[in-house]
Parts: C-alpha cells; sequence; structure tokens
C-alpha cells in the first residue's frame, strides 16, 4: 500500500467536554469566609467545573472521543493510533487507553497502537508529540491517530481547592491540517523537582508545594521559551527572535492570574536577550542585573512586566482565557482548553497563515514551548465546539451542596462492590457514566441517550 505524502501534519479537528454542573467562584469566597477577590481576582477564575461519583476518568474520556466521533463522522475504523495523557489513575497497570477500546468493538478495529503517558499536566502534550511524529514516520499506515487529554483536578478542602477543575479534549490528529506543527521549532525542559505530587495512592488529592510551584513554572517557561526562540533563529532563520514574532500565545492555565505573569515572564526574557539601549525596554533597565533565582519571586520585576505587556497580552493570549477562568484547571486538557478557546474567540480571517505558540508545563517537571501555523480554514472547527453558548447551558451549585460532592469523592475514591448514588438526570445528554463497581473493582459503564 502507497502511503501518501506527510505535508502540514498536526491537528485536524477538536473537540472538549466538561460537566454539566459548575460552582461559582464569588459564592465560594463567600461560602468558605475568605476575603473578597481572593478566587475571581487573586486567581483569576469565574467558575469551576465539577463532577460528582458517575464520572471518573474513563468515563469523561469516553464522552469526549464519542462526541467528537459523533460530530466529526469519524469512524472508529480509520484510526490507527490512540494516546491518552492523564495524570488521574483509578487502575496503576490497566491504562484508561484500553478502556476507550470499547467504543472501537463495532468498528472491528482493535489494530490501534500508543497508550497512556503521564507526567502531571504535560501528558497531553507528549501524547499529541507522539501522534504528530508517528505520522510522520516510517511507521505511520496511512490511518489518523486520536490524543486524548482529561483530568479531574480535585483538592482537598482548603486554599487549593478553587483552583480545581474537570476537563476533557479529543484530538485528531493527520496531515493535511489546518493547524500545522511547525517542526522542528520545539524547546524542552526537564527536571527533578518535588512540587506537586500524587504519592498516596489512597487519594485524589496532591501534594503541592504552592511557592516552589510557581517558582518552577517560571523557570521551565524560562528554558523552554528560550530554547524555542533559539530554534526560531537557527531553524526558522528569524533574526532576534521574541514575543513579536509570535502571533497567539496559550499556556497551560493551573488558574488564568498564572497566565498573566506567563506571558509577562516572556517579556522579560526577551529583555534580557536584547540590547542594553532598546527602547521598548527603557522603564525596566533597572531588572537587568536581576540575578535568575532572584528574579522568580521579585514581585516588583512580575509587577513591572505584566504593566509592560497589557496591550500584548489583550491581543495574543486573553482570547485563550475562556474556558480557563470558567471551567478551571483541567492539567493535561487546559492547554488545548486553551488551545480551543482561541479558536472559539478569533475568527478564522484573524487566524490564517497566524502562528499560535504553546506553553506547556507539568510538574516534577516536563515543559515545551512549540508553536502551530494555521494553514486550512478553523471555521468548522469554532462551529462544532460552540464553546460560549456550551459554557452559559450549565447548572449552577450553591457552594455547600458542592462541598458535599466533594466529601463523597473522598469517601469513595477506589472503593469496591461500590453503586454510584450521584443523579444521572444531571449529566448532559450522551455523557458516559459510572453504573457500578463490582467486588474485584471492574468498573461498568453506561451512556444518558442523545435526545
Amino acid at each position: 500500500m502507497a502511503i501518501p505524502c506527510t505535508e502540514n501534519v498536526g491537528i485536524v479537528a477538536l473537540d472538549v467536554y466538561f460537566p454539566s454542573r459548575y460552582v461559582d467562584q464569588t459564592e465560594l469566597e463567600q461560602h468558605d469566609g475568605v476575603s473578597a477577590g481572593k478566587y475571581t481576582i487573586g486567581l483569576g477564575q469565574s467558575k469551576m467545573a465539577f463532577c460528582d461519583d458517575r464520572e471518573d476518568i474513563s468515563s469523561v474520556c469516553m464522552t469526549a472521543v464519542q462526541g467528537f466521533m459523533d460530530k466529526y463522522g469519524v469512524s472508529y475504523a480509520d484510526i490507527g493510533r490512540l494516546e491518552v495523557g492523564t495524570e488521574t489513575i483509578i487502575d496503576k497497570s490497566k491504562s484508561t487507553k484500553t478502556v476507550l477500546m470499547s467504543l472501537f468493538a463495532e468498528s472491528g478495529n482493535s489494530s490501534v497502537e500508543g497508550i497512556d503517558t503521564s507526567n502531571a499536566c504535560y501528558g497531553g502534550t507528549s501524547a499529541l508529540f507522539n501522534a504528530c511524529q508517528w505520522v510522520t514516520s516510517p511507521a505511520w499506515d496511512g490511518r489518523l491517530a486520536l490524543v486524548v487529554a482529561a483530568d479531574i483536578a480535585v483538592y482537598a478542602r482548603g486554599p487549593a481547592r478553587p483552583s480545581g477543575g474537570v476537563g476533557a479534549v479529543c484530538i485528531l490528529v493527520g496531515p493535511n491540517a489546518p493547524l500545522a506543527l511547525e517542526f522542528p521549532l520545539r524547546g524542552t525542559f526537564m527536571e527533578h523537582i518535588y512540587d506537586f505530587y500524587k504519592p498516596d495512592m489512597s487519594s485524589e488529592f496532591p501534594t503541592v508545594d504552592g511557592p516552589l510551584s510557581v517558582a518552577s513554572y517560571v523557570r521551565a517557561l524560562d528554558h523552554a521559551y528560550n530554547a524555542y526562540l533559539d530554534k526560531l533563529a537557527s531553524v526558522g532563520g528569524v533574526e532576534n527572535p521574541s514575543l513579536s514574532d509570535l502571533d497567539y500565545v496559550v499556556f497551560h492555565s493551573p488558574y488564568t492570574k498564572q497566565v498573566v505573569k506567563g506571558f509577562a515572564r516572556m517579556a522579560y526574557n526577551d529583555f534580557l536577550r536584547s540590547s542594553p539601549d532598546a527602547a521598548a525596554y527603557a522603564d525596566v533597565q533597572q531588572f537587568r542585573d536581576v540575578a535568575r533565582e532572584a528574579s522568580y519571586t521579585d514581585k516588583l520585576l512580575e509587577k513591572a512586566f505584566i504593566g509592560l505587556t497589557k496591550s500584548q497580552f489583550a491581543a495574543k493570549t486573553e482570547p485563550s482565557l475562556l474556558a480557563a477562568r470558567n471551567i478551571g484547571n483541567m492539567y493535561t486538557a487546559s492547554v488545548f482548553f486553551g488551545l480551543a478557546s482561541l479558536l472559539s474567540q478569533v475568527p478564522h480571517a484573524q487566524l490564517d497563515g497566524k502562528r499560535i505558540t504553546l506553553f506547556s508545563y507539568g510538574s516534577g517537571c516536563a515543559a515545551s514551548a512549540y508553536s502551530f501555523r494555521v494553514r486550512g480554514d478553523t471555521t468548522a472547527i469554532a462551529d462544532n465546539l460552540a464553546l460560549a453558548s456550551r459554557l452559559e447551558k450549565r447548572i449552577k451549585v450553591a457552594p455547600a451542596k458542592f462541598e458535599k460532592i466533594m466529601e463523597l469523592r473522598e469517601h469513595t475514591h477506589n472503593a469496591q462492590e461500590y453503586q454510584p448514588t450521584g443523579s444521572v438526570d444531571d449529566l448532559l445528554p450522551g455523557t458516559y457514566y459510572l453504573q457500578n463497581v463490582d467486588s474485584m473493582w471492574r468498573r461498568s459503564y453506561a451512556r444518558t441517550p442523545l435526545d
């Protein structure tokens, strides 16, 4: 069989899933007895999605995949690779990808490569790289690839809980893509650090060193962004590359205030790469001699560069924050929800031919800066996402009820011989849900009617 030429490999299409219910962050501030604005201004969050014991990582992924296949009319027989990026595990051996293979059964297609990839919020990015590289490799058999990035982000009651969320994205990867991955424009940074991790297998909750996690995000951004710019110069032929060469910038968003800081940090790195007499940085020259390590926690430096980049941020990154602000952190899916938001908020006429740069970060840590070039019409993707209208149709839940649901998840995590108690009536049409966990921890699922 002759394999066609693989040009413009990247994202052919994508769709997202998030639960039907959310808690309002302003109401959560009042319920928690914290100062007004702590979550809404301090974190930059408006609403937070959540799910009860009826949904787990497998059901969330099944909903995302089947919803995507239905919308786009893709046949399961045409998929040759499926990779799942997630850090939400319900089994230490059996991958979520194997559960998704149940969706392939009717098609008779069991020849599907790929498996789960995990490292905090970076797993989805690694899965995407693997899929794109498979399509461009001699191993490619001409079929398309699916990449699923999904997580349920939950925290113990306390200051971290408002930075939770739930979301899943399903991405179709292949040639002639409207969003073509720019090979080999990529900068990657990895190191060993204990900033956020999940050593307790009996709990969904992570162990978090908040200040260290913020510093790690910034340090990883410095290294990945500079490596990306170096590649843009050496391979892309761009002289003195900077933010001005990136049309749009999408970030992993643990909370949207961190994205504001991340964009400003890119400008700080541009400043350090510029000549001392660059007019654009005349008002921040006092920060040129700040030691790199000290700069990670220098609030005056941070504030100065946020102010310096306010208009650039509004144009290049703000449109990507619709989902993050209204759903919350989705770990592996967060950066792709940013991309989905951008495609939803900016019409194709403005995106055509533009470069979209992504920064993906996962604690522990792993990070990459990479980019897509818009090579085709994104209108159909935006129409199928219908992101703003879907967000508006959700159900608001009172903080007290939300807290009870979080307690239910905590007490039933990895339970056996368990019958979920959450209401199926609260689920959106076409949502997969957990029916039962038997005495051997085997899980069974069903799907709500589409009508």
